[in-house]
């Protein structure tokens, strides 16, 4: 992926070895609620999140203060340039539809982060949490991405950061309130297929980041398809369920399968328009 050059986002804030705040009260707090229910849509572990929560009159975690090393200066830096591709290409999408973009803010985090949706440990994987329309991403999880997923490449880290954005754009769209107050109304079973339905989108509005920035300022290089689609795949919820498990209960899928992730994911790369990332079927 040709990044080196591109503009730097001034939406990424550095908390890498930044004490922790303490998780406030005993129990399970609101925002420790929340973010486990935010977790568990984006495929992560809410048992994360809980179980913190549930420890809370334990010592303040604390993450010590250490000095980046130049390999992850440079991955900031990285993500500081794909997040500004992401604000270019979705400030020309909304402003050509008579909407102003709201670009969302970054936060680079080291172990663990005190969200408004609450406490996370970077067990979690990034995140976005629509009640301070911020994106959360400790960078181990690209070397997860690389060694646990065998999904290398730098394309691949991109696509990861163009679907937490996806949600964002879901949220200034109004989209994942409507999912949410829908959800609310069904059954377990039925509220999954909602959140795979949603992960699906953000999938194809990664896609559609791809097209209109390699159309705009030709940023792909040879292999960056394949790796974006295999990371998809590499994270679809059969191959992590047959991973941890050894068998698949698609009906607890939350993000959906590998196949479906890569197609809606080609779907939004080889249309380059949001209006074909309708996974719904119908308007919500």
């Amino acid at each position: 992926m040709r990044w080196q050059l591109g503009r730097r986002s001034t939406n990424v804030e550095d908390r890498r070895g930044v004490p922790v705040g303490p998780v406030v009260g005993g129990g399970l707090g609101l925002g420790a609620l929340l973010l486990s229910l935010v977790v568990a849509l984006l495929g992560g572990d809410p048992s994360v999140i809980l179980d913190n929560a549930t420890q809370s009159d334990r010592p303040t975690t604390q993450v010590p203060r250490t000095t980046n090393s130049p390999s992850k200066d440079e991955a900031a830096q990285f993500v500081s340039v794909v997040l500004a591709d992401t604000e270019d290409t979705w400030n020309e999408l909304f402003s050509q539809n008579g909407m102003k973009y709201v670009e969302p803010k970054l936060i680079l985090y080291s172990d663990a982060v005190q969200s408004a949706c609450g406490f996370a440990r970077a067990a979690v994987g990034p995140f976005y949490c629509p009640r301070d329309q911020k994106v959360y991403i400790d960078l181990s999880f690209f070397r997860d991405l690389r060694t646990r997923h065998q999904a290398p490449g730098d394309f691949a880290q991109a696509y990861v950061i163009a679907h937490e954005v996806g949600h964002h754009v879901q949220n200034l769209l109004g989209i994942s309130n409507k999912v949410r107050a829908l959800q609310s109304r069904v059954s377990q079973v039925e509220a999954n297929q909602l959140s795979v339905r949603l992960e699906l989108q953000a999938d194809c509005f990664a896609g559609v980041w791809a097209n209109r920035a390699e159309r705009s300022r030709q940023i792909l290089e040879q292999g960056d398809i394949e790796e974006a689609l295999n990371a998809a795949s590499s994270i679809g919820d059969d191959r992590l369920q047959r991973q941890a498990k050894g068998y698949v209960v698609p009906e607890s899928f939350t993000h959906g399968s590998s196949a479906q992730r890569v197609s809606w994911f080609k779907r939004g790369i080889q249309t380059g328009d949001p209006q074909k990332c309708n996974t719904f079927g119908r308007a919500i």
